[in-house]
């Protein structure tokens, strides 16, 4: 018998005006075009967030001092539906290279009606984390993940009315 997650998973959905292939390409490949940049574990101010595309692909950030510090692993990619990262950022906000460790973000691209996706995000497995109830508290303090979908539908949906002639 499973039993269930001591920390339930986190889930945001957000419907964005874009397609769902430039909705995962604004996620995917811009993703340092809408992370607010004081959401960084390094020592150094960020200067960018990145992740590498395919499987394996390093997401992780870049400060201004050229340092650079891992957040996770591409687990998943499969343009342009569906995208799998792990988190490997303990509660005490650093990273922690034990894959056993990890929590998981699934985000999911579908069409939403006329010229629009639906993206959801869940992020699961918080109980893997050291110190998993402080992350899912302060991921909760901060919006449970929406206000960062808010931020990317923004980015997207401009985006994408931009590019239409």
């Amino acid at each position: 018998m499973t039993t269930a997650p001591k920390i339930p998973a986190l889930r945001g959905a957000i419907t964005v005006s874009a397609s769902p292939d430039h909705a995962f390409r604004v996620f995917a490949h811009s993703f340092g075009t809408w992370w607010p940049h004081q959401f960084h574990i390094g020592q150094a101010d960020m200067a960018e967030v990145n992740l590498e595309p395919g499987v394996g692909g390093r997401w992780y950030e870049r400060g201004e001092d050229g340092s650079e510090c891992d957040w996770g692993r591409v687990l998943i990619w499969e343009p342009p539906h569906r995208l799998v990262v792990t988190w490997q950022i303990n509660g005490q906000w650093e990273f922690d290279p034990d894959p056993e460790h990890a929590s998981e973000i699934e985000v999911r691209f579908t069409p939403g009606g006329p010229g629009c996706a639906t993206v959801e995000l869940e992020h699961r497995y918080l109980d893997r984390v050291v110190g998993g109830q402080a992350v899912c508290d302060a991921l909760i303090s901060c919006g449970n993940w929406i206000v960062l979908l808010e931020r990317f539908a923004e980015k997207a949906s401009r985006r994408d009315q931009g590019n239409k002639r």
